[in-house]
């Protein structure tokens, strides 16, 4: 997800560049010579990073996003129909895309205890630090039956891109799409603060890294996410289009 700010904002290291709402520039791993598209619709088409994937590991270490093998992270949120209760798992296992062998976190959702949300993701960490989301499987449920599964996604298929979700070393005012599936997934973030402080069930954290994450696909909500190393993902505020707030209450 992105801010809609004026400046195109480049990530050391990094091989996407991401400006105004869905305007974005693309440098290809090793190579800043890439020019910035002329129009909306040849940005979109320009978005194809390339993937080189001896340059990927499934040791994801970086300190705002350690996905260590079991890692197991409980969110809970108080919202309109309930409680709503995240459990964010490691798997411990790989899964191969645009030939990049990445580590699969399971995302699991309940609403007052029923499940509401199956999703599990594919991430990989560049050489140089940044990690990389290369896609989604995910299942909505209503009644214990999958109702919906709006919103998968991998790298590579159907034209869908994977995105940078935690840059290398980052830096105020630095801008990046997480993911592009055009129509379906297009998360995009600006890291807006290195110094926050956040108190949440599972503790308090200082110099906490706070972003704004938006989707085009849904202009009217904007949140805050904040990310304390060594942890990773502590709190998620919504400041636009509601007011949710998704707290970690517990991290192993």
């Amino acid at each position: 997800m992105a801010i809609a700010r004026p400046a195109l904002v480049a990530l050391v290291s990094a091989v996407v560049v991401v400006g105004v709402g869905a305007v974005v520039v693309v440098a290809t791993v090793g190579d800043d010579d890439d020019e910035a598209p002329s129009s909306t619709d040849e940005a979109e088409v320009a978005y194809a990073p390339t993937i080189e994937p001896e340059s990927f590991t499934d040791v994801v270490d970086n300190p705002f996003l350690p996905l260590r093998p079991n890692a197991r992270w409980e969110y809970e949120a108080r919202v309109e129909d309930g409680l709503e209760r995240v459990v964010v798992e490691v798997t411990g296992r790989t899964r191969e895309v645009m030939g990049v062998t990445c580590v699969v976190v399971r995302d699991t959702v309940t609403l007052d205890g029923e499940v509401v949300e199956d999703t599990y993701d594919w991430f990989a960490q560049h050489v140089d630090g940044a990690v990389w989301y290369f896609g989604e499987d995910t299942k909505e449920y209503e009644d214990g039956q999958v109702s919906s599964t709006e919103g998968a996604w991998e790298a590579g298929v159907d034209g869908a891109q994977p995105g940078i979700v935690m840059p290398a070393e980052p830096k105020v005012g630095d801008s990046y799409r997480q993911e592009y599936y055009q129509g379906e997934a297009e998360d995009m973030a600006e890291v807006l603060s290195l110094t926050e402080s956040v108190t949440v069930p599972a503790g308090t954290y200082q110099d906490v890294l706070m972003t704004e994450d938006v989707n085009p696909l849904e202009p009217d909500v904007v949140e805050h996410k904040y990310y304390a190393s060594g942890v990773g993902l502590v709190l998620t505020v919504q400041v636009e289009g509601g007011s949710d707030r998704e707290e970690l209450v517990r991290q192993s």
